[in-house]
């Protein structure tokens, strides 16, 4: 069975409400989004040829602050995982207690059979069609899954053209010449590392000591890989969309990364010496793995930062991790939720540890509009500061009402939004 997404973040918010007894008039509430859009976008193709494409925008909540979110590019979006999305947006920004709220929105299409040319126009097609619902003091889009900082650019370059004045703050995840924050490109991964070190001290481990499995190897997996590598974080595995490698004496991501980037393959150490997946024996410290293998490899921890509903009730009795750090939106279906926790694994939750990433947009917003650029060491030290608070708040509120890390998250969150709905 498939899960629904938007049918699971529901799921979530009631065991948030039941455990704050939470006014059932704002519940209902928090049940809908305030609005979702669907768009049909035409985009005149190389071939001369008109193609239309679905698209969708989902403003979840905005008693926080103005709407923000990511726009995906992908052949599965539809419209319950934009809804879904947008929902976990606006509980993430409450987590980490920025003045923003929840919005998300996708296009149906593979952009890898679209020519660059095609993705423009589809890009600037999406906007045509939104602008009036986007800017800076009403919904700020970002970049989420195969969309780009170009994409971004394109982006605002549409909207202003439509607006009819410069409008910086309107997207975020923009190339640095053109407003962008430093430290942007790596933030999701850098919050999760906060998040990876703040576990690591909760539970006792020393960093050199705690083995780590990441499944993806996109650009939040891979940063958060070399990261922690250069923390001193024992890296076993990663994999991406094709497949991945597993090392027990450890893998240099910055290796993987060359090799995939040379022949389109993971490798790693192996036996002192670099080895492409091909070249692998089953039988060595180092070999090929697939992506449902990652997950349930015997680590400390394990992060997933693909796709999401990849741990479920089907495969989550097979995962051995002592924990989870979710980079990815959505990897854990409630009741494989229910599982972990009956099995003493700790899971920290997606919208707690790659919060990073919206915290940046949020920097980047706030630079924009203040007309301000910060330095990277400025970023950095803003976003650590309010990871660690947030990762305490949620730990503090799992051991006061006994309860896991994700439903804690969401009881701070959806107190922090309650507060300022109007009923």
């Amino acid at each position: 069975m498939i899960n629904n997404p938007f049918q699971n973040a529901m799921k979530q918010l009631d065991n948030a409400a039941g455990i704050i007894n939470l006014d059932k008039d704002i519940h209902e509430v928090l049940k809908s989004p305030d609005r979702v859009v669907t768009v049909s976008i035409p985009v005149r193709m190389d071939s001369g040829e008109v193609k239309v494409f679905q698209g969708f925008r989902s403003q979840y909540n905005n008693a926080l602050g103005v709407y923000k979110g990511g726009i995906r590019y992908h052949p599965g979006v539809n419209i319950d995982e934009v809804k879904a999305l947008s929902f976990w947006m606006a509980i993430k920004c409450a987590v980490v207690n920025i003045a923003m709220g929840g919005a998300k929105g996708g296009v149906i299409v593979n952009p890898k059979e679209l020519s660059e040319g095609e993705i423009e126009r589809l890009s600037r097609g999406y906007v045509q069609k939104i602008w009036r619902l986007i800017g800076s003091d009403k919904d700020v889009p970002a970049p989420d899954v195969y969309t780009t900082p170009q994409i971004m650019a394109w982006m605002r370059d549409e909207y202003e053209k439509l607006a009819g004045y410069p409008d910086p703050g309107v997207i975020t995840g923009k190339p640095l010449g053109q407003g962008g924050s430093e430290g942007r490109s790596f933030s999701t991964a850098q919050g999760g590392v906060y998040c990876v070190e703040e576990l690591v001290k909760k539970m006792n481990w020393k960093p050199e000591g705690t083995t780590i499995a990441i499944q993806g190897f996109g650009n939040a997996g891979s940063h958060m890989a070399k990261i922690l590598h250069k923390s001193g974080y024992k890296i076993v595995a990663v994999s991406d969309s094709k497949g991945g490698v597993y090392n027990k004496d450890g893998i240099d991501p910055e290796k993987a990364e060359k090799l995939k980037n040379d022949g389109g393959r993971l490798g790693c150490y192996c036996v002192g010496s670099v080895c492409n997946v091909e070249e692998m024996k089953t039988d060595g410290p180092c070999r090929a793995i697939d992506n449902h293998e990652i997950l349930e490899l015997d680590v400390d921890i394990l992060i997933p930062a693909a796709l999401e509903n990849v741990i479920t009730a089907e495969n989550v009795d097979r995962v051995k991790a002592k924990a989870i750090v979710e980079l990815a939106n959505g990897p854990t279906t409630p009741e494989a939720d229910v599982i972990l926790k009956e099995k003493g694994i700790v899971a920290v939750p997606d919208v707690l540890s790659n919060a990073g990433g919206v915290t940046g947009s949020y920097f980047e917003w706030e630079q924009n509009v203040k007309n301000e650029h910060w330095t990277e060491a400025e970023v950095l030290e803003k976003l650590e500061k309010m990871m660690r608070e947030a990762f305490d708040n949620v730990w503090e509120t799992k051991e006061k009402y006994g309860i896991d890390m994700r439903t804690a998250a969401f009881v701070v969150a959806v107190e922090r939004i309650a507060k300022n709905i109007k009923t």
